[in-house]
């Protein structure tokens, strides 16, 4: 095939007079009415949002006759870290003035456990309710479902009988038992979901190298299921962190979790209401939560993505 080589003009455009036009997609308008709308929203969301956030971190930051002046929104013309100290070591519960940092010790006490128990639990449920096929599965997991729909009201009264039969009302692990069954239903259904993604011949493959239940599930399954777990972990950690109603009607006023000693100080009917200690109780309360969330958020995105819509 002979080669065909196009003249040009002085000019450096081709002989034949055609030009040739720009490639890739059209450029999108800055200001266009759609990025306008679309980031005028965010912004207002965003500010709606935060706008409690600074309140709270500013006011925390304020001595009281800084804060009588009345000007909430300001930043605190003196910083100060007494009512943060205050919070955690001095304010009072209750009969005790402790501050928060015993109610602390004894979430992390009911966090951790819980936690572990629960997502350990719901993976199995989920690796064998996807995976393994037995009679009555199907019932098993509709029960399960059933269970994330009821009020957890309507459940109080008979598990507060369940507990004082079994010796664990009153107790930590009485709460930890508690946490752990009602996040059965919710983390059953993501385990089984994100399992079912899975392809089925990593699981046929296993199975004809001989591995058992046990060994797919180590060594094939939990490898590949690293963001489901985070996703696991972090509801898990923010419904138990965050929790009040069990906190307060299954433990004493020794082992009262965090959010129950907040309510505490906040609610207090004596002396002189200290808003920037309540500000800064509430800002170390939610602190675990948050930093969970920061530090795996991607991970807890891929998760829902991945494990939350299938089935």
């Amino acid at each position: 095939m002979a080669d065909v080589t196009a003249s040009t003009n002085g000019n450096g455009i081709p002989a034949t007079g055609l030009v040739e036009g720009p490639r890739g997609a059209k450029p999108k308008r800055t200001f266009s009415r759609g990025n306008i709308f679309l980031y005028g929203t965010l912004i207002v969301v965003a500010v709606y949002y935060a706008l409690p956030l600074w309140v709270m971190v500013v006011t925390s930051l304020k001595g009281m006759p800084e804060i009588r002046m009345g000007n909430i929104f300001a930043p605190p013309v003196e910083i100060t870290f007494q009512p943060w100290v205050k919070a955690w070591a001095e304010a009072c519960t209750g009969i005790n003035c402790d501050g928060l940092s015993r109610g602390f010790w004894n979430s992390v006490r009911i966090l951790v456990p819980s936690v572990v128990l629960s997502i350990a639990v719901a993976s199995v449920n989920g690796y064998a309710l996807s995976n393994w096929k037995f009679k009555g599965s199907e019932v098993f997991f509709t029960i399960l479902m059933l269970g994330a729909f009821i009020p957890y009201q309507v459940m109080i009264y008979p598990i507060v009988i369940l507990l004082r039969e079994m010796g664990l009302y009153g107790t930590l692990w009485g709460l930890v038992l508690v946490h752990t069954i009602f996040g059965m239903p919710i983390l059953t259904l993501l385990f089984r979901n994100y399992f079912t993604s899975i392809p089925m011949d990593l699981f046929k493959a296993a199975r004809v190298d001989g591995a058992g239940f046990w060994g797919i599930y180590f060594r094939v399954m939990v490898p590949m299921a690293l963001p489901i777990f985070v996703v696991a972990m972090i509801l898990q950690v923010t419904g138990i962190w965050n929790d009040f109603l069990f906190g307060v009607i299954y433990t004493k006023p020794e082992i009262y979790p965090m959010t129950v000693q907040l309510n505490n100080i906040v609610n207090s009917v004596q002396g002189v209401k200290e808003y920037n200690v309540n500000m800064a109780a509430t800002l170390l309360t939610g602190l675990v939560p948050l930093t969970i969330y920061f530090v795996s958020g991607k991970l807890f995105v891929r998760g829902i993505a991945a494990g939350a819509v299938k089935g």
